[in-house]
């Protein structure tokens, strides 16, 4: 691998884009429509509906260098329907992701899983003989660490949302 791809290789981070669009299916389309014909990669989206408001917020994240996202950014802002672009990633922000999670639990495994599930502040959903259905909402890092935790009793079924987020209105000084 020669120095410059090593270079490109460590430029390129995570970033989460938040997006506010007029409220309609048709923007949340052509957002779509962007990165896929630019050959960009989505890592996880989240569509919340404001339908009161007429506004939408999109979040996306994606993985690239500062060029990429800028034209990303500049893409975006092409969209009609788009009100804002937002790059969270420099920013304080919160973000969130839900798992509902589906485990085999046999009776000699069931109290350590539900052990696991307390440490990580989980919720058990649903029970029912031989299995638990858990509920956990964290960052991605957190629910990737309960997911591997869980996976040697074997997981039986997994639903996944993408990341929500938003800026941190806070800045510190009282």
């Amino acid at each position: 691998m020669s120095t410059a791809q090593k270079q490109v290789q460590t430029d390129e981070q995570k970033h989460t884009l938040s997006v506010v669009v007029s409220y309609n299916l048709n923007a949340l389309s052509r957002i779509i429509g962007i990165f896929s014909s630019k050959g960009f990669e989505i890592d996880s989206i989240s569509f919340g509906s404001g339908k009161e408001s007429g506004l939408a917020r999109i979040t996306i994240t994606t993985h690239g260098d500062e060029q990429i996202i800028e034209q990303i950014t500049k893409q975006l802002h092409k969209i009609i329907d788009v009100v804002t672009v937002a790059d969270l990633t420099y920013e304080s922000f919160v973000e969130r992701e839900l798992a509902l999670v589906k485990v085999k639990a046999s009776n000699s495994a069931r109290s350590e899983i539900m052990q696991i599930t307390q440490v990580f502040r989980a919720k058990v959903i649903d029970i029912s003989p031989g299995k638990l259905a858990i509920e956990i909402t964290g960052n991605r890092d957190k629910i990737d660490a309960f997911i591997g935790m869980v996976r040697p009793f074997g997981i039986i079924e997994l639903a996944r949302t993408g990341s929500v987020a938003l800026k941190r209105e806070f800045n510190g000084s009282v």
